[in-house]
């Protein structure tokens, strides 16, 4: 490969340039697709002036970044937070466009966000924030052209507050130019459940394809947030047994089993909607961290990014990892891991029920037809479980990490369709 390779003191988007360019390599790809495929499309930087509850005016940074459109509108999620910044979007927009390839749905890859901390904002004050970066990206965004979704900080309200602004600006209803909206103002149904029911879709297709009867078979899945809730619940009602939960609170494990229905109710019923207090016979509770050292067939890490690290790999002892969030396994922690005989189970595959989700109510709305849960999850569980076994069967048939597998079985699909398209603006 002679093409200068790009670098980042961003350490997101380093890591990201990293995992692209040993793929490509690898696999033998152009160096005019490399050029290409390592720069995003597009790149906006807007100033979001916001008229505050006593009447002064802050000036946020907002950004969006299109990595790709090769396959289709750029697809990716919108956060509020105080680190956010152009590369960190375009970090986090290189990584959608290989998760809509690899989810084998027509989209290519976006991010964006607002540099702020949302926890000093009112209501009003989030929403005159919303509405502005709306209509300051507006040109750039569309039901064909780029679909922004909810991430960090942001949710059903704000996409509302978006979808409202577009229509009102361009005078009619685009209820398909974000997703992620609440049921009522075109949403989906089966939405909410949609990252951890592929989850658990790869958790039961991985224990099948290790001869592993997924009755019985233990896990720990750290974080009972959305993901890691609904992942527990799936793989409950599939017969297996889920060893140990964790939240904010700690860790709970209970080596004959946790009452996953028991633990899910107990959270619903909670001011906090933390496990704070749950009980149930042979439970031990431990600080949040130790439940990842706990014994286990399969850990599914559902909370924050770098859960497992250089410091704590060496302490798993799970025969697999299937990463729910976005980055749990740190590079380093991934060596260490991978010498240690435990196969991983990259985010990128494992938690794209997400963005599936997000296609389903895309459909949807340019439809204007809407499913029921059952019909979403029968549509959701077969492309999960294809694609499960299109990294599964490259990883096995060419001797690498699944992770590899993953990065260039995606490549290769935006790769073919940049060639077939041709370099034209």
């Amino acid at each position: 490969m002679s093409v200068k390779k790009r670098t980042s003191k961003n350490v997101l988007l380093d890591t990201a340039l990293e995992n692209f360019y040993g793929a490509a390599e690898e696999m033998g790809l152009d160096d005019d697709l490399i050029e290409i495929l390592s720069r995003p499309e597009r790149s906006l930087c807007v100033s979001l002036p916001v008229t505050m509850d006593d009447g002064s005016v802050r000036v946020f940074e907002g950004y969006r970044v299109q990595h790709s459109t090769a396959l289709g509108p750029a697809k990716g999620g919108v956060r509020y937070h105080p680190n956010v910044d152009l590369e960190e979007c375009e970090a986090l927009g290189s990584l959608m466009t290989w998760k809509c390839s690899l989810a084998g749905i027509p989209y290519g890859g976006g991010k964006g966000g607002v540099s702020c901390d949302p926890s000093e904002l009112s209501m009003t004050e989030k929403e005159r924030l919303t509405r502005t970066f709306a209509a300051r990206i507006s040109p750039i965004i569309g039901e064909w052209t780029d679909i922004p979704a909810p991430d960090v900080n942001t949710g059903a309200q704000e996409m509302v507050w978006f979808m409202d602004t577009i229509s009102k600006m361009r005078g009619s209803l685009e209820p398909g130019v974000v997703t992620g909206k609440p049921i009522s103002i075109w949403g989906s149904r089966g939405r909410t459940a949609a990252t951890g029911v592929g989850v658990a879709t790869c958790v039961r297709e991985l224990l099948k394809s290790e001869d592993i009867d997924v009755n019985g078979a233990r896990l720990i899945i750290q974080g009972f947030g959305n993901v890691g809730t609904y992942a527990a619940l799936s793989m409950a009602n599939s017969g297996a047994k889920v060893v140990g939960i964790s939240d904010i609170t700690g860790g709970y494990y209970a080596a004959d089993g946790i009452d996953v229905q028991k633990a899910f109710k107990h959270v619903s019923s909670n001011p906090k909607r933390t496990l704070d207090g749950y009980e149930q016979p042979g439970l031990k509770k431990m600080d949040g961290d130790d439940i990842l050292s706990q014994e286990t067939d399969v850990l599914v890490p559902c909370a924050l990014e770098g859960a497992v690290n250089a410091k704590n790999a060496a302490s798993i002892k799970a025969k697999y990892i299937v990463e729910g969030a976005n980055g749990p396994v740190t590079p380093d922690a991934d060596e260490i891991v991978g010498g240690m005989g435990i196969l991983v189970v990259p985010d990128f595959l494992a938690n794209s029920g997400g963005v599936i989700g997000s296609y389903f109510e895309w459909v949807q709305n340019l439809n204007g037809f809407f499913w029921t849960e059952e019909e979403y999850n029968h549509r959701l569980i077969p492309i999960m479980t294809d694609n499960f076994y299109r990294v599964w069967n490259y990883s096995r048939e060419y001797g690498v990490k699944m992770r590899r597998a993953a990065f260039l079985v995606a490549i290769k699909r935006v790769a073919d369709a940049v060639k077939m398209r041709g370099t034209f603006l």
